[in-house]
């Protein structure tokens, strides 16, 4: 696309400047002000606006809600960017092309924009939009990754301030501050320019300079993987730029289609790619949406999404875990996890929920769908060092608390000072040997709600125990020689932070945002009309554990659901639905009346069973977040599995006491 932001100076100099036939526009926290901006009734200047008064947190799921993501290409998501944004009413702020309609060169808004999904519909529906600045206090990682590999330029306050002014800036002002190839990847005017231009030998990307130092374990593994260099012969550091060979990776069916069309335009249609056994495509995340009403309109805009990723599987031969007479093999990060995700393995995703794998010690995080392609038709990709955060962990969870508990804590404190922002979560201490497999991938998964690059937890027998089980083609020297561990004298930018899991409570957070948290004790009373349990956060093996324990203490006091609640209890993978099979849950399930659905993503993204149908109804969900809109109007609550299925019992929201169901009957 043609730019009027960049100019070429006489010079030779390249420079910023504010198209003066274009538009700003402000996402104000008073949403008549943007109503305004988007009918031409108003036009405002950033020396006039206090940056406190621009929205925060804007998520992936305002941007380009899931309906809007069944459309493949850019110039077709555009018609429809911002369609999340509700006012009061539930009425949208932008009508369909309006951000189009509106000529705008230059979108500002506050703090974290880009929360949420690693979907790169989203800058592309800006991109797309007419947008060619990006404005904001602070970006989420994944969301400013996908604006550089767009070639989006992201600024500051100080700078549209001097643009507004009619300044002409230099191009190296918004370039200047990051890493050589970062800056050519922008500079080039995105990635597949970029790749070009390093195919050509008019880029280089030079080995890290840096000398031998501890690492900590998403250094090692990246160092471990550096294009070009010598076993144990590198070392890096947070910043470093460098190119790093992937293990493997995964697509979905709302991001494969991008995927192939990507890699049809850029390479042309009969590419090929030089490594496809450890990569794949799963049908999970839209199996269920033409049975939700508001999905129904479409559902031939589904199916070509399906047919196109048949289309690429069939075409790379990656592996293939597509539906099978309209059940699929599970989620993605579930699957991935059991039967591919490897102590040390590095894995990119075209989904934010990547980072699950890290609790089987590996580092893996989500990416757009143009670094995804990038990088499974290369096998390596471009990566900036990230800072890490390590959380020591002690003691043990009381009963009534899980995982979730514990990053909805992480969430309420460390995530909302942005201590984790843009880093490496690392979890051990002797506190992680108290949580199982499942629990470590509860504490990874909801990394990337904490905005963090990724998360990553220590492996030990705990670890071998479980890979064992699942990794037959792998021996016990093999699984072990594969731990990553960090160095004693390791360096983590974000410090290191004790949790006493003994001292925790249960928690939720309120609708809205992940961070909105309280522990149930401080709520007060909420009743429900939903009671959700699944995706990949809460549709594990312990999640069915959860479920099924304050079930059958329930139907043993003789209680059942309260009346006027739905309860549904989704399965992450076939092998977790025949783990349940063979344990009698779904026998339990059926006889206290749950809902029971076959392995998908479903209400976790608004397309499937459990979804809210009206914004008076109430849910308590175990999904990873609550972005208004996401799981239905209403309003949601997140919650561990044992808060759910208590509170499907009790009919409003409890945290669960064992044995409470027994006092109430015995009082």
């Amino acid at each position: 696309m043609n730019s009027n932001l960049i100019r070429n100076g006489a010079d030779g100099k390249r420079t910023v400047g504010l198209d003066p036939t274009k538009r700003v526009l402000f996402l104000t926290k008073d949403l008549s002000l943007i109503t305004k901006q988007l009918k031409g009734e108003l036009d405002l200047k950033m020396a006039d606006i206090n940056p406190a008064d621009l929205l925060d947190d804007i998520n992936t799921d305002v941007m380009t809600p899931a309906w809007v993501c069944f459309r493949h290409k850019p110039e077709d998501l555009a018609l429809d960017a911002y369609a999340g944004l509700l006012d009061e009413k539930g009425e949208r702020v932008f009508a369909t092309r309006a951000l189009l309609d509106g000529n705008f060169q230059v979108i500002v808004s506050g703090q974290r924009k880009g929360t949420g999904s690693s979907r790169e519909t989203a800058p592309q529906a800006e991109k797309w939009g007419g947008i060619e600045l990006v404005v904001a206090a602070s970006f989420a990682p994944i969301h400013a990754r996908n604006n550089i590999n767009l070639g989006q330029l992201m600024g500051s306050y100080e700078q549209l301030e001097q643009l507004q002014a009619g300044a002409e800036l230099p191009l190296a002002d918004f370039t200047g501050d990051y890493d050589p190839v970062t800056r050519a990847i922008l500079e080039s005017g995105g990635l597949f320019p970029f790749a070009s231009r390093y195919q050509a030998g008019e880029v280089k990307v030079p080995l890290p300079a840096t000398e031998k130092r501890p690492l900590n374990m998403g250094e090692k593994i990246i160092a471990s993987h550096l294009v070009g260099a010598e076993a144990g012969k590198a070392w890096v550091a947070p910043g470093d730029p460098c190119l790093v060979k992937v293990d493997g990776g995964y697509s979905h069916e709302f991001t494969t289609a991008q995927v192939h069309y990507f890699l049809g335009a850029e390479y042309g249609e009969d590419y090929s790619l030089p490594k496809p056994d450890k990569f794949a495509v799963f049908e999970d995340h839209l199996l269920y949406a033409t049975g939700v009403k508001r999905m129904a309109p479409f559902t031939s805009q589904i199916e070509t999404l399906r047919s196109m990723q048949r289309e690429f599987q069939a075409h790379t031969k990656v592996r293939d875990y597509s539906a099978r007479d309209g059940v699929s093999p599970g989620i993605c990060h579930q699957v991935a996890r059991e039967e591919f995700v490897d102590p040390g393995d590095f894995i990119q995703a075209t989904d934010s929920h990547t980072c699950m794998g890290g609790g089987n010690n590996a580092l893996t995080y989500g990416v757009g769908a143009t670094e995804y392609a990038g990088l499974i038709y290369s096998g390596f990709t471009f990566v900036r060092v990230p800072d890490s955060i390590r959380f020591e962990l002690k003691g043990e969870l009381q009963p009534g608390c899980t995982a979730k508990d514990v990053m909805l804590h992480i969430l309420q404190t460390h995530a909302v000072a942005e201590n984790t922002l843009d880093r490496i979560m690392e979890f051990g201490g002797p506190g992680l040997a108290s949580l199982d497999m499942d629990e470590r991938a509860t504490l990874c998964n909801m990394a990337t709600e904490c905005t963090a690059k990724s998360g990553i937890c220590e492996a030990d027998e705990v670890t071998l125990e479980w890979l064992k089980s699942r990794r037959k083609d792998q021996s016990e020297a093999q699984i072990r020689a594969s731990f990553i561990t960090p160095d004693a004298e390791a360096e983590y930018g974000g410090g290191v932070h004790e949790i006493d899991l003994s001292a925790l409570k249960p928690m939720v957070a309120k609708p809205s945002d992940p961070t909105y948290g309280a522990t149930i004790d401080e709520l007060g009373e909420v009743a429900i009309d939903i009671a959700y349990g699944g995706s990949c956060t809460a549709g594990k093996e312990s999640d069915l554990d959860f479920y099924a324990s304050v079930l059958k203490e329930a139907e043993e006091c003789g209680r059942g659901l309260a009346s006027g609640v739905c309860m549904y209890i989704q399965f992450g993978s076939g092998s977790v639905r025949e783990y349940a099979l063979e344990c009698g849950y779904l026998d339990l399930f059926k006889r206290m009346g749950v809902n029971v659905i076959d392995p998908g993503c479903g209400a976790c993204i608004g397309c499937g069973p459990g979804v809210s149908e009206n914004t008076e109804q109430v849910t308590v969900s175990a999904i990873n977040r609550n972005f208004t809109g996401r799981s239905g109007p209403g309003k949601l609550y997140l919650a561990s599995p044992l808060t759910v299925a208590a509170s499907a019992i009790a009919g409003s929201i409890v945290s669960y006491k064992p044995g409470m169901f027994r006092q109430t009957v015995s009082s």
